[in-house]
């Protein structure tokens, strides 16, 4: 049995303890926002924070963080008002989607360490692949994101989790109809 911490919650895996954690997250815990890209840690969809650094989940056993944390996408921010997930929504980043839940959490660990990275610190850190080729953004949203922590800019960006379209189309101006319609 190991036992750790996933999102701020003591967790014992009966599993092998040479169990990637990927999969002890996806099918033991249910927490499917991690997602399972080449297996290999080349492309980053699958990357989780654990002790405060950005590390792929499919490359670390469960063995391997016995007595640590672990947070998830779904722990980053469970009403999604971490300042990169609305950094994301504000600079409309995500295309298939597919790796964001990985991007996210490399951005949210660069910028934990470093709240001002340069370019060279956020090549170094966003090193996860993207299929639909979206980097200016995720770079544009890194830089938001940044300003946020920092407390220069604030983000108007997605409305919280709950609200009804109608009322969203209220509260975001990009979601109102056209004039005319």
């Amino acid at each position: 049995m190991t036992r750790f911490s996933v999102n701020d919650r003591p967790v014992e895996y009966r599993m092998d303890p040479e169990t990637p954690l990927l999969w002890a997250l996806r099918d033991a815990s249910n927490l499917t926002g991690t997602k399972y890209g080449c297996g290999t840690g080349d492309c980053g969809a699958c990357t989780v924070d654990i002790d405060g650094e950005a590390i792929r989940s499919c490359l670390v056993t469960i063995a391997e963080c016995e007595g640590r944390f672990v947070t998830t996408i779904e722990g980053l921010s469970r009403d999604r008002s971490h300042p990169v997930q609305q950094a994301w929504v504000a600079e409309q980043v995500p295309q298939c989607g597919f790796c964001q839940s990985g991007m996210i959490m490399s951005a949210a660990a660069l910028l934990r360490a470093n709240s001002n990275p340069s370019d060279a610190e956020v090549d170094a850190a966003m090193t996860g692949i993207c299929r639909c080729g979206t980097y200016p953004r995720i770079r544009t949203a890194i830089r938001l994101a940044g300003r946020v922590i920092r407390g220069e800019e604030r983000i108007a960006a997605a409305p919280p989790p709950g609200i009804r379209p109608e009322d969203a189309a209220r509260a975001v101006p990009a979601l109102r109809p056209p004039r005319g319609s």
